[in-house]
């Protein structure tokens, strides 16, 4: 028999309670909120690698809405993450000066 003390098998904490309540935000704001996270997370990477890896943008769709492709490229890790961003959270990506820096945009 269990006692009341042990979890039960496969129970877990919910680490970040924040994320825990997005369920019951309004769709708009949830949406707003994991875009911030996804561009804070790809901030700190592209600021935080060290000169020998590479990231690229390139512009794939202009019609109905302007998509970018970003790839950080790490070879020393054999690491690559691709993301899809559009106009307003790319802008809101290269606000970073560090970030402008390590750069390179490819013609579409």
């Amino acid at each position: 028999m269990l006692s009341s003390a042990m979890t039960n098998p496969g129970s877990y904490r919910v680490h970040n309670r924040n994320r825990a309540f997005d369920a019951y935000l309004d769709p708009t704001l949830r949406s707003a909120r994991r875009t911030q996270r996804i561009i804070d997370s790809l901030r700190s990477e592209i600021a935080d690698a060290d000169g020998g890896g590479s990231v690229r943008i390139r512009r794939v769709f202009e019609q109905p809405r302007e998509i970018f492709r970003l790839e950080i490229e790490t070879p020393a890790l054999g690491y690559q993450r691709t993301t899809l961003l559009d106009r307003d959270a790319l802008e809101e990506l290269l606000e970073a000066e560090e970030v402008r820096a390590r750069i390179h945009i490819s013609p579409s």
